[in-house]
């Protein structure tokens, strides 16, 4: 298999506040939009929509459009990302069509699944994909890209349950707060965790194969 790692053109420089914005804003925005619409009900072409609903629905063409902004700034997107968004449209548009808020609730499960499932479809086959990916912000030996693989496989399957309990089991405002804060914090703290990893197993290793994502 190639190694073919992005959709796109050549990757450009852009401005990393920009790219930071495009990225993390329609989440921000999403997270400011519940606050000032939750408890509220729209009637919108005689269905009633919770606030809930209709920020959902302000979301997915606002996550739609800046993923393009960023390919056309960026000149690329990740396969990851292309799928990611893929799965905020369908469940994002699957709340909004049938009115039901379980839907995009669900959609943090599937992604951090689906991030799992790769990355253990790579293991099984002895290779590093998150290394395709992650490669250029923290080189490391092979050996360590395939301990921070499994390690990624497993907090990836932690968050998909971490999310299932929260939002079957708290009020959607906990849900809110622990999708926007909550899933950064942990994260942060991950990537915290991995320092002895990184010290251990840092500098590249060209020699080992990268497979491909």
């Amino acid at each position: 298999m190639t190694q073919q790692t992005e959709t796109g053109a050549q990757a450009r420089k852009v401005n990393p506040w920009l790219k930071n914005a495009l990225e993390f804003g329609p989440v921000v925005l999403f997270f400011i939009a519940y606050l000032k619409l939750k408890g509220q009900v729209f009637e919108i072409a005689g269905t009633s929509y919770e606030g809930f609903i209709v920020v959902t629905a302000g979301f997915v063409p606002l996550m739609v459009l800046s993923t393009l902004a960023l390919w056309r700034l960026t000149g690329k997107l990740s396969k990851m990302q292309v799928l990611t968004l893929v799965i905020i449209v369908l469940f994002g548009g699957l709340s909004v069509w049938f009115n039901d808020e379980r839907f995009f609730k669900m959609k943090p499960t599937m992604i951090y699944l689906m991030f799992a499932g790769i990355l253990g479809f790579g293991l099984m086959r002895g290779e590093s994909y998150l290394r395709v990916v992650m490669e250029e912000m923290m080189p490391l030996k092979a050996e360590g890209w395939m301990i921070l693989t499994r390690r990624f496989c497993v907090f990836f399957l932690g968050l998909a349950v971490a999310n299932e309990v929260i939002w079957r089991l708290f009020e959607t405002e906990t849900w809110v707060y622990f999708k926007t804060f909550g899933l950064t914090a942990l994260m942060f703290a991950f990537f915290m965790l991995q320092t002895k990893l990184f010290q251990t197993y840092g500098g590249e290793d060209s020699a080992a194969p990268k497979g491909d994502l």
